[in-house]
């Protein structure tokens, strides 16, 4: 069940377009969060009234009912993107991509929409949306290729504004953006709260997420050893080099890998675990899978990386000292006797319902400031 929400009151819908980051097809089950954060974000807009049209790669899940869900694809389903590629190859990659993302571009520019939301992590957007109501979704730390455009810019482009999805992550962009505004992540509360009952097992964990050096896997492996913890873990092989050095000489009976699991089999693995482990070793912009395994009521160990502190609050696990495996495995030793309730707590005030609000009243502002003629 969603927690679909009511139309705004007196408010007309809006023509939206989206562009999606076109790495992967938005489907379930997601490469990442930034999918997932994609299909809930035009899942919901769609259950508002919205009509929205999603530009992705293709294979993407058509959204809505009655219509006001579209997708058009704009880069073949077999396109595969090299996650680390070399600098050949990197650089046909970034053509490959910009191209699509530019067809998308000149298709919004003949669409009559009301209002872009950004959500692809491409510069080209940045280039080519002047004068179009937009909306730029920042969800990773600052990219090379996007501060390099906005570095050539004196002010902002009309009608652009920003978001981003964490404080911790506003602090390394406001260099660029200092009116940078923030719209933390929320997830569908009622579709990862747990069973009344606690069906949580003693001495196991759980980490979700792309397997790749940056996610910390093998640091959550070591955290559940030294606790003596059997640990399962999930998510899409992003970096099969990785995987097959530090990642699979690892696993056995202790050290279980279940593949790239759908959401109700992920929530099954996650909600029966009596720690969840978050273990990025980069500045994590937010970290959906956390939050996931707080609605789910299970308590989380993580690293002391970018917004974990900021998301697991006091309530909802420990955040480690520091970003090593003596570190991280205190944190699970301590994570693992805190309170459900409490976590669940923390969880709630990170809702689908109130993610989709902002972004709305944002799209409502920027569409009415650009009619009035407003927007800078």
């Amino acid at each position: 069940m969603h927690e679909h929400l009511e139309s705004r009151p007196s408010a007309d819908p809006l023509r939206i377009a989206v562009l999606a980051h076109l790495h992967h097809p938005i489907k379930s089950p997601f490469a990442g969060g930034m999918e997932a954060h994609t299909s809930h974000l035009v899942a919901e807009l769609c259950a508002r009234g919205h009509e929205v049209t999603l530009f992705a790669k293709a294979g993407s899940t058509r959204f809505g009912q009655d219509g006001q869900g579209h997708v058009r694809a704009v880069l073949p389903a077999d396109y595969q993107v090299q996650g680390y590629p070399d600098e050949s190859h990197r650089d046909e990659q970034h053509r490959r991509l910009d191209g699509a993302m530019s067809l998308a571009i000149s298709a919004v520019r003949t669409g009559a929409f009301d209002v872009v939301i950004d959500n692809s992590l491409s510069p080209i957007p940045h280039e080519q949306l002047d004068g179009i109501p937009t909306l730029h979704v920042l969800h990773t730390p600052p990219l090379p290729r996007i501060t390099a455009v906005l570095a050539t810019r004196s002010g902002r482009p009309h009608g652009h504004r920003y978001v981003t999805v964490s404080h911790s992550n506003a602090r390394a962009w406001r260099a660029w953006i200092p009116d940078l505004a923030i719209i933390p992540n929320g997830v569908d509360l009622r579709r990862w709260e747990p069973d009344r009952k606690d069906r949580r097992v003693p001495g196991t964990a759980a980490w979700s997420g792309r397997i790749t050096p940056e996610k910390g896997t093998h640091l959550a492996i070591a955290a559940a050893r030294a606790n003596g913890m059997r640990l399962r873990l999930a998510g899409p092989i992003q970096d099969p080099e990785y995987y097959e050095s530090l990642i699979r000489p690892s696993l056995d009976d202790q050290i279980r890998y279940m593949g790239h699991l759908a959401q109700d089999q992920l929530r099954e693995v996650i909600s029966s675990a009596q720690v969840f482990i978050s273990s990025p070793l980069w500045e994590e912009p937010f970290g959906l899978t956390t939050l996931e395994a707080m609605a789910c009521g299970t308590p989380v160990a993580a690293t002391p990386n970018g917004a974990m502190a900021e998301l697991v609050g006091l309530s909802g696990g420990i955040v480690a000292c520091t970003a090593d495996a003596t570190g991280l495995a205190e944190a699970v030793r301590q994570a693992s006797g805190l309170r459900r309730t409490a976590v669940l707590q923390r969880a709630a005030t990170f809702s689908l319902d109130q993610m989709i609000r902002s972004y709305e009243d944002a799209l409502y502002d920027i569409h009415a400031a650009q009619s009035l003629g407003q927007v800078q």
